[in-house]
């Protein structure tokens, strides 16, 4: 039983990755792709922050990392804020053109999860969400081991 749960899951967080990677390439109403979109989030959600700890957050080198935020600042919906104690290391901050794309890009994304979840019960999408959170929050656990 354990083996057949364990190929379920393998094969439906396949075709889920697949329809995502496939619904967010061919979306025709936004800008921000979802590595931009994660970025502005997670600063949005937990406030300023170095590049090292969005790498870290991310499980991404720091070099993607910077590279994808200096894309961002050159968008202007970024930018930096020096560190008073090291002239090399600063912090990011979204700027409000940041912010009100990531606010467009959150409506279009959660329209589209909502036309696909329509026929779903309000208790289905919460433990869907729960259980998809549980399992994002394991794949950091094991990486981090």
């Amino acid at each position: 039983m354990y083996e057949k749960s364990l190929e379920e899951l393998e094969v439906q967080l396949s075709i889920l990755i697949r329809r995502v990677t496939h619904t967010s390439s061919h979306k025709k109403n936004t800008i921000l792709d979802r590595s931009a979109y994660l970025l502005l989030h997670e600063i949005v959600t937990a406030g300023p922050a170095g590049v090292k700890a969005l790498a870290t957050e991310f499980q991404l080198d720091v070099s993607t990392v910077s590279r994808q935020a200096a894309a961002l600042e050159q968008k202007g919906y970024l930018f930096r804020i020096p560190d008073e104690t090291d002239g090399r290391a600063y912090t990011l901050q979204i700027t409000e053109k940041g912010l009100e794309e990531l606010k467009k890009e959150k409506t279009f994304r959660k329209n589209r999860v909502a036309e696909v979840t329509k026929a779903w019960t309000e208790e289905e999408r919460e433990t869907f969400g729960k259980l998809l959170k549980k399992y994002n929050q394991s794949t950091m656990d094991a990486n981090n081991m």
